[in-house]
């Protein structure tokens, strides 16, 4: 009886998901996402060079305008800046906000952990 009501109610969320907008889709995604987290890792390269790391991000957003749903030219999310690179939250390094932009001229932006 459980897994046929299981299998029911899988066929409902795929009913349902189906019948959303593929924005609406990721929109729901994204939450599920933000519930469970991800623990991201996000590499910054200059050249061939490593030259920052961000750590346990939750999620690496688009931003939107704001007035009107225009996203804008950037990515933002909230991680660990690891200073010395080693894919571990070490003592002294803390959880940042910072931008990657789109634009022509890459940038990263991040808020100084000091």
């Amino acid at each position: 009886m459980k897994t046929v009501v299981r299998f029911l109610i899988g066929m409902l969320a795929v009913t349902v998901l189906g019948a959303c907008t593929q924005e609406t889709q990721n929109r729901i995604w994204r939450g599920i996402q933000n519930w469970t987290g991800t623990n991201g890792v996000l590499d910054i390269y200059g050249g061939e060079r490593l030259a920052m790391r961000f750590i346990e991000i939750d999620k690496l957003t688009t931003a939107v305008a704001t007035s009107g749903d225009d996203a804008r030219a950037f990515r933002f999310g909230y991680g660990v800046l690891d200073t010395n690179q080693n894919l571990v939250k070490d003592a002294g390094e803390k959880r940042v906000y910072f931008e990657v932009s789109d634009y022509s001229r890459p940038y990263v932006f991040y808020e100084n952990p000091l």
